[in-house]
């Protein structure tokens, strides 16, 4: 691994096309360039990715909202899965956090993606069988 470092919008093409060929992934509008920008832009240093051999291999996004941070789209190439990759990067997110003063962060995981849950759980994040999560939509129904 050559480095792992803040996630830049210039990186946008090389995440997306990252997160496109991730199993369980899913992308809407709000995964747009414009949209990123805005995200990166509110929660600056705290998203990474980890380049090697002059690539992109792994990307998480992360942000806050003042009291809880939120981790968001972790992904890492598989020829660089197995490799604790994916720790350290959801560990420089838990890290930067805690430099803003959060220390409690939450993650979504569709249901059926029972790889990412495994990881999850291995790294000992908890499911919360005491929240549903709602959602409403006013605008872009896949935004």
């Amino acid at each position: 691994m050559d480095r792992i470092r803040p996630m830049e919008l210039s990186d946008y093409p090389a995440v997306l096309a990252l997160w496109e060929t991730t199993e369980g992934l899913t992308l809407r509008e709000a995964d747009s360039e414009e949209a990123l920008g805005r995200y990166l832009a509110r929660n600056p240093g705290l998203s990474f990715v980890a380049d090697a051999e002059g690539r992109i291999v792994g990307a998480v996004l992360c942000g806050h909202d003042g009291r809880r941070g939120y981790l968001h789209h972790l992904a890492v190439a598989p020829a660089y899965r197995g490799r604790g990759l994916g720790r350290t990067l959801s560990d420089c997110c838990l890290a930067a956090l805690r430099t803003e003063g959060i220390f409690k962060c939450h993650l979504f995981v569709r249901a059926e993606n029972q790889p990412a849950l495994a990881f999850w759980r291995h790294l000992g994040w908890l499911d919360r069988p005491d929240i549903v999560l709602l959602s409403l939509s006013r605008g872009n129904v896949n935004a």
